[in-house]
């Protein structure tokens, strides 16, 4: 597979965090999970991307689901990490969190399910965080945290979008592969090699409809 060197594939990603650090949004509720939902969305959001759960993807996705899932409930998690190209460890902060609120909930919650949202490096976290490893992807790094297999069953569907590891011929297999839908755009430099348009990459809210009917299909 034909590949972007990797030194414009960061230029981009820079382009990006530095587009989407430069929104200018209203500020929204915090986002707060009841403690037994049916449903919880841990959602990691991109390189500096604003918003409750991330303003190009996040926010988007979460209020097609919750409005797709009802009367279900449905609660959010905006996982806790810097989503920040400055940050060395930003992927293994943010698959550790992802990976302990599952297993937290699960915990607490032993009926809740889970659909899972990562976009651009936040995909990166989940990709770590259900096995597939996000080390030589240009925002990525190596697993340091798994889902454990007796909770694979309530992982009910996974959201990704610009995923930069199909940038590298990478994709998600196994346990998984069924109930994920990994977008991405034509063009888009972060999960296409040798992709050239930059703006394809902050198009994804456009998708959240569709990612909301699949995550439906699966709960």
């Amino acid at each position: 597979m034909l590949r972007a060197p990797k030194k414009n594939v960061f230029s981009a990603v820079a382009a990006v965090g530095f587009a989407v650090a430069g929104l200018t949004v209203a500020a929204a509720p915090a986002a707060s999970a009841a403690p037994c939902t049916d449903i919880d969305v841990p959602v990691a959001r991109g390189t500096g991307e604003p918003g409750t759960l991330g303003f190009i993807v996040g926010d988007p996705v979460f209020s097609a689901v919750q409005n797709r899932l009802r009367p279900r409930s449905v609660s959010s998690y905006r996982v806790d990490y810097p989503a920040d190209l400055g940050e060395p460890a930003s992927v293994q902060k943010g698959n550790t969190d992802l990976v302990d609120h599952v297993r937290t909930q699960a915990a607490a919650c032993p009926a809740q399910r889970f659909v899972l949202v990562g976009y651009s490096q936040g995909a990166n976290v989940v990709d770590n965080s259900i096995g597939i490893s996000s080390d030589g992807a240009i925002v990525g790094g190596p697993i340091v945290a798994t889902i454990p297999a007796d909770l694979a069953p309530r992982i009910a569907a996974i959201l990704l979008f610009g995923n930069p590891i199909r940038a590298i011929g990478r994709s998600v297999t196994g346990t998984y592969a069924g109930r994920t839908k990994d977008y991405c755009a034509a063009g888009d430099p972060i999960c296409q090699a040798g992709g050239f348009n930059i703006l394809a990459h902050l198009s994804y809210g456009s998708n959240a409809g569709d990612a909301a009917a699949f995550a439906a299909s699966k709960v």
